[in-house]
């Protein structure tokens, strides 16, 4: 059939667009040293060397022996428990790759993890032959693909067998291998491997009670992997759902007839989709140091300024939260979603007096908003059980709130943690705060705040004074249990305020918001003790040698709104003392949360030591809740053990240094530290949905600004030096030692300072 010119020209329009989109997937397929963690040696430690793979749902730890390749594998689905008991996430189970090279010698070895592509990378030498592996776990796909190839033929020959971190049984029939199981609260799993062989030979064989499959003389290999179970986000089907079965059968049938080089275009496209928003500078390191491996830069970051470690490491967070966090999945828990135990710490569960909230601080700063909607997801799907157990406990109340232990079924055990829902609801709000989605407010987030406000409209305590104090509370982790605990107040404070503009912009319940706003101008205000600190409790009792690793009470700082340096500087002050009581070195992930308060306290080198004692080496994998903070040697944050909340928050302090937006305003270099003497960074978020393309630094002052409008809201931005503006509409005005530049905008359109 013929095609008209109109045809003729969409089809030709068509090839160029994918022409383009190939060569920019192709373009991304060479490795970035700079963003590449490596090592000389295969892992021998999950927590503290192994490297980690996700695509949001399945995921490895990569361990990259020569003899026997181990890859620890997790569904972020698999749990014990229900609705009634937390339980714990659980470890899947082990990939095992055994080749016919036991003890043989090997050289020029390496193995990387370039997170600009999320692709992990093992090269060696063997009897002179050239042996590569390629491994990514990808989001479209569903699937973890592994590919073994050699500058040689018929040089492959191994057993891949599967190893149940359960009682499963494990089976091989032509080319798949599967392990299928269920647990006692009636969860069934299943995982499968799909292996082609290039001009080799495979076979079944048994190995005890179970099979493997074998390669004999194959010239290369390559593992299509998945995982499920019939877990489903609904508590009206029971939190069940489809049968793993069918769910892998559809991911395999889907992917088989794909070549390699094709499932990897698509990982590569999808991720840098997320990846490539956000690119950051912080200077340039040494190059002889740069070369090193990853875990001996860590040992020399000390006695050698490494700038451009600091930003892998930023980019990291970003990476984990790409690779535990994806649309339609569940949100990152205590460990993203690698865990190697079936009693992990803490159950590697939903922990609701931090450790969730801190996982997704970076979300919508680092430009990964999608990346936060497991989150919301999570906290809509649980709102029905944590109501039935919030009637139990507080039979008189509207709302919920929940424990501080949760699950995927709504369990929830351990201490309640009243205003843990309240906290909650603060990424709700943050996310209408950075994308203006007037109809995700209306029809999702609003009715949220709302309820959760209600619980605090029924449970807030009235004094005769007409003060409003919350009841029976406690300061994560540490004080005693009573009536107007700091910590309390200020998420209540921050709930209310988000309900408040939340009314006021969708222009509905007048009455209540009213209500709202008086029941905010009664609450309990924040107090300065006896030594100018800020107290945690309503009596004047904190001790200023007191060093826990929590510091709820400064919690109005930040992730809140309520204090600030410019707003409120008394309470900044109060802030900053009770900060330097507390120390500075801390646990990995508070270490993390201190660089984002002194970052909101706009101390810029106060912060960067934070950040310089959160780059300390780990070693072992043992329990300090104490000073034993820092990060292992494949960047993991360590508690220690490892907790992913530190990684997060990392980057979360960073983004905090370089732009805040809390305030109503862009506020540019706001904690920026002497030693980031020059820099540039593209990609960031503001809150009123505007992207900053380009933020350029040179001795402390910016020098170059670009910020583009998404919604059309007005802008107000603050500099630490006086710009040229090339728009014409702004006004400028000096504010103290900042200059202040206001104007409108229209969505789409890039706003300019020189």
């Amino acid at each position: 059939m013929l095609l008209n010119y109109r045809q003729r020209f969409i089809c030709m329009l068509f090839s160029c667009l994918l022409f383009q989109f190939t060569n920019r997937v192709m373009a991304q397929s060479k490795e970035n040293p700079a963003f590449t963690m490596w090592h000389n040696k295969p892992a021998k430690k999950w927590m503290t060397e192994a490297y980690p793979i996700g695509n949001g749902r399945i995921g490895g730890m990569i361990f990259g022996g020569v003899d026997q390749e181990h890859i620890q594998f997790n569904d972020n689905t698999l749990w014990t428990g229900d609705e009634n008991d937390r339980g714990m996430y659980q470890a899947f189970g082990d990939l095992f790759i055994d080749f016919n090279n036991k003890d043989q010698q090997f050289t020029a070895y390496s193995r990387k993890l370039d997170i600009t592509r999320a692709l992990h990378t093992i090269n060696y030498t063997q009897n002179s032959i050239q042996f590569k592996r390629e491994y990514f776990c990808s989001f479209p796909d569903k699937v973890m693909v592994l590919r073994f190839t050699a500058n040689q033929k018929k040089t492959y020959s191994a057993a891949i067998g599967l190893k149940d971190a359960h009682q499963g049984t494990i089976t091989a029939n032509g080319n798949i291998i599967q392990l299928t199981g269920k647990l006692p609260n009636g969860m069934t799993y299943q995982a499968t491997a799909l292996v082609k062989v290039e001009n080799g030979k495979l076979s079944t064989v048994k190995d005890g009670d179970n099979e493997k499959l074998k390669i004999e003389n194959a010239d290369a290999v390559t593992i299509v992997f998945t995982a499920a179970t019939n877990y489903i986000n609904k508590r009206e089907q029971n939190w069940k759902g489809e049968e793993p079965a069918p769910k892998i059968e559809r991911i395999l049938n889907a992917v088989k007839a794909k070549s390699y080089d094709n499932l990897l275009k698509s990982h590569i496209s999808d991720y840098i989709q997320l990846y490539n928003r956000l690119s950051l500078t912080l200077g340039t390191s040494d190059a002889a140091n740069e070369n090193l491996p990853t875990y001996q830069r860590l040992i020399n970051y000390k006695k050698v300024a490494d700038p451009a470690l600091e930003a892998l490491i930023f980019q990291y967070g970003r990476y984990l939260l790409i690779s535990s966090s994806r649309a339609g999945g569940l949100p990152a828990n205590l460990q993203g979603l690698w865990n190697e135990s079936n009693t992990p710490p803490w159950g590697s569960d939903y922990h609701s007096n931090i450790n969730i909230q801190m996982n997704y601080w970076l979300a919508e700063p680092t430009n990964l908003s999608e990346c936060q909607v497991p989150y919301l997801d999570y906290i809509n799907s649980m709102r029905e059980v944590s109501k039935m157990h919030t009637r139990k406990q507080y039979p008189n109340t509207r709302g919920w709130t929940v424990k501080t232990e949760n699950n995927i079924f709504g369990g929830m055990s351990f201490l309640w943690n009243t205003p843990g829902s309240a906290w909650y609801a603060q990424a709700l709000w943050e996310h209408y705060a950075f994308t203006q989605d007037k109809a995700y407010l209306k029809n999702f987030a609003y009715p949220i705040i709302k309820e959760i406000a209600e619980f605090w409209d029924d449970h807030l305590k009235r004094r005769s004074d007409g003060t409003l104090v919350a009841p029976m509370g406690w300061s994560p982790e540490h004080g005693p249990t009573e009536d107007g605990v700091t910590h309390d107040h200020q998420i209540i404070y921050d709930l209310f305020t988000n309900y408040i503009e939340s009314a006021d912009i969708l222009g509905i319940d007048a009455d209540y918001k009213k209500h709202i706003a008086d029941l905010k101008a009664h609450l309990l205000k924040p107090k300065i003790g006896k030594w100018g600190q800020l107290q945690e409790w309503e009596t004047d009792r904190d001790d200023p040698k007191d060093q826990h690793r929590h510091i709820s009470h400064l919690f109005g700082l930040h992730p809140g709104r309520e204090i600030s340096t410019i707003k409120t500087p008394e309470l900044a002050q109060a802030a900053k003392v009770t900060l330097i009581a507390r120390g500075d070195e801390s646990t990995g992930w508070s270490m993390a949360w201190k660089m984002n308060f002194w970052a909101r306290l706009q101390d810029g080198n106060h912060a960067y030591k934070i950040l310089q004692n959160f780059i300390t080496p780990v070693g072992g994998s043992g329990t300090d809740y104490n000073k034993g903070g820092g990060i292992y040697s494949n960047l993991f944050c360590a508690h220690p053990p490892f907790q992913i909340d530190g990684n997060f928050g990392y980057t979360a302090g960073i983004s905090e240094m370089l732009l805040q937006s809390q305030a109503g305003e862009l506020q540019f270099l706001p904690a920026l530290p002497d030693k980031w003497t020059s820099g540039n960074i593209k990609g960031l978020k503001a809150r009123g949905n505007f992207e900053i393309t380009n933020l350029q630094w040179k001795d402390g002052k910016v020098v170059a600004l670009a910020i583009k409008s998404l919604s059309g809201e007005k802008c107000i931005v603050r500099s630490p030096n006086q710009l040229k503006a090339t728009a014409k509409g702004i006004t400028e005005e000096k504010t103290g030692k900042d200059f202040r530049y206001s104007f409108n905008t229209q969505a789409g359109k890039v706003y300019q300072f020189n």
